[in-house]
């Protein structure tokens, strides 16, 4: 469908996004925006846009932010990573992520009974199990392992994800804005702050100079350790080992070189923009009457494993003790990965829950299409 914007017009879509997340940062300053979260508010942005026509749902502008600025982020959001507490945190998030998980297989088996999908049935359940374990990067790795090759039902399947993902992202961020269901977990002491706090911090210090020198030592160490972390991915051909490289890479150097790495300018600040910018780019990806003319019975069969997964992490959760916020990025791991966790993250301040937010993720990719493999050979 023709839209206002082209895919081709990498300039305007640029400014959108931008424009998104600035939106979305200043609607945060506001009582009823911060309620919502400017991540929240940006996604919904482009999310209009996307539905009105007014931008493309795919085009080479995402992918950019995809593939380089979220991973460019990421050393940025850890600069002053505690390595201790997240050690510490990683162990109540990865016994939710494996309950998610668990929760995930029941809603596709529940989900495989009610809704009929044609001939593809069993290979289709198996490869959206995998891709609500460990993310979006299961969804085509999972498709080669059980052998589905017809590339329109593919393409129709990845729209119904782009839809739910970013449904399912909204209930996400509006779960601990609700006083009463989060006075039913534990509660478990973790930074929170808005992200335009962090933006505004310095305002009353108007004598306050930018710092480019460290500003450029900044993005130049965020850099070499992408590159070093990418480079191992290519040597060592295990796809989505550089997220998790990448972590072990920064906090390392966040530890060993603590009292340097805190006088970095504007880490935070860029990584907090360049995940805002990648929550732009998921509004625009979900595109509804794509998903709902292509795939009405993928949507409700998504729809069902989803809402199966996310009452069973909920309720083993609450009596596992785990908090609401650790609940909520292991399911966040589950449904989009390492990079859709950390993204989650940084918009809600959670930033001891980083690295294990990659974690999950990485367990994900490691384990989603055995799993889609077990479950296909199950429906067959």
């Amino acid at each position: 469908m023709q839209t206002y914007i082209t895919a081709d017009q990498t300039w305007a879509l640029w400014a959108v996004l931008f424009c998104s997340a600035a939106f979305g940062l200043w609607a945060e300053r506001t009582r009823p925006g911060s309620r919502l979260s400017g991540a929240i508010i940006t996604m919904l942005i482009s999310f209009l846009l996307s539905n009105l026509n007014v931008i493309p749902s795919s085009a080479e502008a995402y992918d950019l932010v995809w593939r380089y600025l979220v991973p460019l982020a990421i050393p940025l959001l850890l600069v002053n990573a505690d390595l201790r507490r997240s050690l510490t945190e990683s162990g109540p998030i990865l016994l939710a992520f494996v309950i998610g998980a668990a929760g995930t297989v029941l809603g596709t088996l529940l989900a495989f009974s009610i809704i009929p999908l044609g001939q593809h049935d069993w290979q289709l359940a198996a490869i959206f199990s995998a891709n609500y374990i460990g993310g979006t990067m299961n969804y085509v790795s999972a498709a080669k392992a059980v052998g589905l090759q017809d590339s329109k039902l593919l393409n129709t399947g990845m729209a119904v994800d782009h839809l739910m993902m970013i449904i399912y992202f909204l209930i996400l961020f509006s779960l601990p804005s609700m006083y009463r269901l989060r006075a039913r977990f534990r509660e478990r002491p973790i930074q929170h702050r808005l992200a335009t706090e962090i933006i505004i911090k310095n305002e009353s210090h108007t004598g306050d100079r930018f710092n480019l020198p460290w500003f450029t030592t900044t993005m130049a160490l965020s850099l070499v350790i992408c590159a070093v972390a990418f480079e191992i991915e290519n040597r060592t051909d295990y796809q989505g080992s550089a997220i998790l490289m990448i972590t072990l890479i920064s906090i390392t150097l966040a530890s060993v070189f603590r009292s340097t790495l805190q006088r970095l300018d504007g880490a935070t600040e860029t990584g907090t923009l360049f995940m805002y910018l990648f929550f732009a780019t998921l509004g625009a990806h979900a595109n509804i009457s794509m998903a709902f003319k292509l795939g009405p019975m993928l949507f409700l069969f998504a729809t069902i494993i989803l809402i199966v997964h996310l009452l069973f992490i909920l309720i083993i959760g609450k009596y596992t003790r785990l908090s609401l916020p650790e609940i909520l990025i292991a399911s966040n791991a589950n449904m989009g990965g390492a990079t859709t966790a950390v993204a989650m993250t940084a918009a809600k301040r959670w930033h001891a829950l980083i690295v294990p937010a990659v974690l999950c993720g990485t367990l994900g990719y490691a384990t989603g299409d055995y799993i889609a493999i077990g479950i296909g050979k199950l429906l067959h």
